[in-house]
């Protein structure tokens, strides 16, 4: 579903970001993050937090802004306002999250980069209402916390016999080292992906 088409209501915009336009496997945007920082759940899920935060925050304060901002520049204004979000998030997890901080290292600044959340401040809170752009920013986030989560999941599953840190596999479960390095989050990603296309291409054929 094109954002031209983009659904206005709350239920509407949940689905398609969740799932008809989820940014990862279908829009295959921001998977940078997605191969870095998907070695164990815990960091998974607060650079997912962070993103969810930035992105939501990102939305609704480019749809305040959006008559106020002269259109020549509109995209170093909106990078501005990311990387204020980013900011915070970065000097929070280093206040009360040093270990996280330190093992997510730059990709926490990276988020700036992330390009899902530069595209929905463009393609959606640009032509829509605060409220709205603000639910579109969070469900957008979860969507991309989903596809991340479950790579992370059989990543430190098999990784290390362990999710969130406690182990869950026996004792004399033989680690798979290639899922500790990045290159196994590149063969995940490209599974979930056609996964996610096959099942939307079987939704969309003719009965």
């Amino acid at each position: 579903m094109s954002d031209t088409a983009a659904p206005k209501t709350a239920s509407g915009v949940l689905a398609n970001n969740l799932w008809h336009s989820n940014p990862i496997f279908m829009q295959v945007l921001g998977i940078c993050s997605a191969l870095a920082v998907t070695n164990l759940l815990v960091n998974t899920a607060i650079m997912s937090v962070g993103v969810i935060f930035v992105m939501g925050m990102t939305n609704l304060t480019v749809s305040l802004l959006k008559h106020a901002i002269p259109r020549k520049v509109r995209m170093i204004v909106q990078t501005l306002i990311i990387a204020f979000y980013v900011i915070i998030v970065d000097i929070v997890l280093r206040a009360y999250l040093p270990d996280i901080h330190e093992a997510l290292g730059p990709y926490v600044g990276l988020i700036i980069t992330n390009c899902i959340i530069m595209g929905r401040a463009e393609a959606f809170a640009q032509s829509n209402g605060p409220v709205l752009s603000f639910w579109d920013g969070v469900t957008s986030g979860l969507g991309y916390m989903g596809v991340l989560m479950t790579v992370a999941l059989i990543r430190e599953l098999f990784g290390f016999g362990s999710l969130f840190g406690f182990t869950v596999l026996p004792e004399l479960w033989e680690p798979w080292i290639i899922m500790v390095m990045p290159p196994s989050a590149f063969f995940l990603l490209g599974i979930i992906i056609w996964i996610g296309k096959a099942l939307m291409n079987r939704e969309e054929a003719p009965a």
